[in-house]
């Protein structure tokens, strides 16, 4: 293990542990036996849908109840074929997404 030490030592970027990395994969390998029982493959592309939705206001520090409720209020109201860009609107990383749905600090 001493070449990879020595790379640590050398680079003052790279990380002591990989500490950090095994938290960020912690949800998805806690839900991998979650998802062996989602009924159907209907049932599991659309577990992973709320998923990625949820992951993806996290990492835009959004609170992920509170955008899950914005975009469902907002949906039913818009008719997407007659104005597409009313969908970036709704984009966690938006500013009225970021209004409304921030994380309490």
């Amino acid at each position: 293990q001493k070449e990879g030490l020595m790379r640590y030592l050398e680079d003052g970027h790279i990380e002591m542990s990989n500490n950090l990395a095994e938290r960020a994969i912690r949800p998805f390998t806690v839900g991998r036996r979650n998802w062996l029982f989602s009924g159907s493959p209907r049932g599991a592309k659309a577990s992973a849908a709320v998923h990625s939705i949820v992951e993806t206001a996290k990492a835009n520090n959004l609170n992920p109840y509170k955008y899950l409720t914005f975009i469902f209020k907002s949906l039913p109201g818009i008719d997407l074929k007659e104005s597409p860009e009313i969908i970036d609107i709704l984009l966690p990383w938006s500013e009225v997404a970021q209004t409304v749905c921030k994380k309490a600090e």
